[in-house]
């Protein structure tokens, strides 16, 4: 059920289009919204991938407005990451977008079934934020472990 559930989604997601940024793009967007000014070898090992891989994909979204590039000021070596104001508006469409069709999916719904799947995503929500709070402290010890 779960495993139904994830890729009906996925398809209800897919309907609200994330055009023109592809998933691997839009993971980015998102990594950025949460952490303005990350840099891209930080970014890269949140996304799992090699510097330059990285640095490819934050290349096609400046291209298309999304990214902006800044020298930090305490490194001119490092390069700092923010959305742009087109980034951000996209983001801010692309979830308008998902909550009308998720929004014609759930009003189809009894009321109570609504009440039930609401709770059940508080504690989805729950757990999962404890589950990458601890994560992120486990990695945050193996980090001061090998400094």
């Amino acid at each position: 059920m779960t495993s139904t559930a994830a890729e009906l989604l996925e398809v209800l997601w897919g309907r609200a289009s994330t055009a023109p940024a592809s998933a691997s793009q839009l993971r980015v967007l998102l990594i950025l919204e949460h952490h303005e000014g990350i840099n891209l070898r930080t970014l890269a090992g949140s996304l799992a991938s090699t510097p330059p891989s990285t640095s490819r994909l934050c290349d096609r979204l400046q291209a298309a407005g999304f990214v902006e590039r800044e020298v930090s000021p305490a490194d001119r070596r490092e390069v700092r990451l923010h959305l742009s104001g087109r980034g951000r508006a996209f983001l801010a469409d692309l979830r308008v977008r998902r909550e009308q069709a998720l929004g014609a999916v759930l009003d189809q719904m009894p009321a109570a079934k609504r009440v039930a799947l609401l709770q059940g995503l508080e504690a989805f929500c729950d757990a999962a934020a404890a589950q990458i709070h601890d994560d992120s402290e486990d990695s945050r010890s193996s980090d001061a472990r090998t400094a």
